[in-house]
């Protein structure tokens, strides 16, 4: 390490030990901790509370399951956890699970080599490649199969992994974080996820909590939203009117803050005047799926099922029962979503690609509801 001096008067003068480079690395480090958390908004309890556990686990090289519903933020939290810890200069890469077909996922962890398979013509490297160094974020990582289930556990407990085509394990130096909109402890006692990854994920757990929840955050996020689109649409707004904030805050906001920040876009971009009226806000209003249907549906099965002559095996019995109550699920939640894949998707906690499996299943197509 060089020395420096420093004056300490005129005929006297002191060595020290000062690495530039080194106060330069700190300077950016603090910055990039600043700025993390400086993007996630509010002043609740909840937010207060979030911050302060992710100053807990930022210098902690420990795998992280995030937990909330779609448009919380869970990305937000999991690239703040990247850019507080010592793996920030290294990339960040997000994969969204749900969007990768199951027979192209394990190619695009792990990557191939060159003739792995008929159309690999070159090499190429996997997101966990990619990631070297740095942070894996797995979004929507309650969607994956149970095969890359087995994948997955394996690069997390052996800390390799292998591409297709290769004969040779490669060290993988990652830090993982998973996020989901699903109830991953359910989905173990049903058997559709493992237990040994469950816990594997699970070491740090972060619940982010709906808006609906933290509604004293509401008015910061707004106040945000509107300086950032009043800015990029070149608008001239005054801010909100009582009334209209009031609006604001007491909606439910079932697509949390991801809705939020496209109605305030919605509202600037449509807006005539300075001031926000009522009348600029377009609130979407949700049809509550009708439970007395369904379960009246339902009755009427099991009451055909007692009565039948030759009373079927149990499992044939069940089937039917579960099947109806499938139908009828669905088709009421399309009528109240009509039609819109993704907030139906969204209300029944699953992901595109299992809801759409599941309208297949029972003969249903979300045009018929449009």
């Amino acid at each position: 390490m060089p020395k420096t001096s420093i004056l300490i008067s005129e005929d006297k003068r002191v060595e020290c030990d000062f690495d530039p480079q080194r106060e330069r690395d700190l300077a950016k480090i603090a910055l990039k901790r600043e700025f993390a958390l400086g993007r996630i908004l509010g002043n609740s309890k909840a937010i207060k509370e979030l911050k302060t556990n992710l100053n807990k686990i930022s210098a902690c090289d420990v795998n992280v399951l995030i937990t909330g519903e779609s448009g919380t933020g869970k990305e937000l939290v999991a690239r703040a956890i990247h850019y507080m810890s010592g793996r920030n200069g290294k990339p960040f890469i997000p994969v969204n699970c749900g969007a990768i077909p199951e027979n192209l996922f394990e190619n695009e962890l792990f990557g191939h080599l060159k003739g792995a398979y008929t159309d690999a013509s070159f090499q190429q490297n996997g997101l966990v490649k990619e990631a070297d160094g740095g942070t894996l974020f797995l979004d929507e990582i309650g969607t994956i199969s149970p095969y890359i289930q087995t994948k997955l556990l394996r690069l997390i407990q052996e800390g390799e992994y292998r591409p297709l085509g290769s004969s040779k394990n490669i060290k993988a130096d990652i830090r993982l974080i998973a996020a989901t909109n699903m109830d991953l402890q359910l989905l173990v006692e049903e058997n559709r996820f493992r237990e040994d990854l469950f816990y594997r994920l699970n070491v740090v757990p972060f619940l982010i909590p709906p808006l609906r929840e933290r509604k004293d955050d509401i008015p910061i996020l707004i106040s945000h939203f509107m300086k950032k689109y009043t800015g990029e649409y070149n608008k001239t707004i005054k801010g909100l009117p009582v009334n209209v904030l009031n609006v604001l805050v007491s909606y439910s906001w079932p697509g949390n803050i991801r809705e939020l920040e496209n109605k305030i876009q919605q509202m600037v971009v449509m807006s005539t005047s300075s001031v926000i009226s009522a009348k600029d806000i377009q609130l979407t209003t949700r049809v509550p799926i009708s439970e007395e249907l369904v379960i009246e549906k339902i009755n009427a099965v099991k009451e055909k099922i007692i009565n039948q002559s030759e009373i079927e095996t149990f499992n044939v019995a069940k089937k039917k029962v579960n099947d109806l109550f499938e139908q009828s699920y669905l088709t009421q939640l399309l009528i109240a979503c009509k039609g819109d894949m993704v907030s139906a998707s969204k209300r029944a906690g699953k992901s595109r690609t299992a809801f759409w499996n599941l309208l297949k299943k029972q003969n249903l197509s979300p045009k018929q509801f449009r």
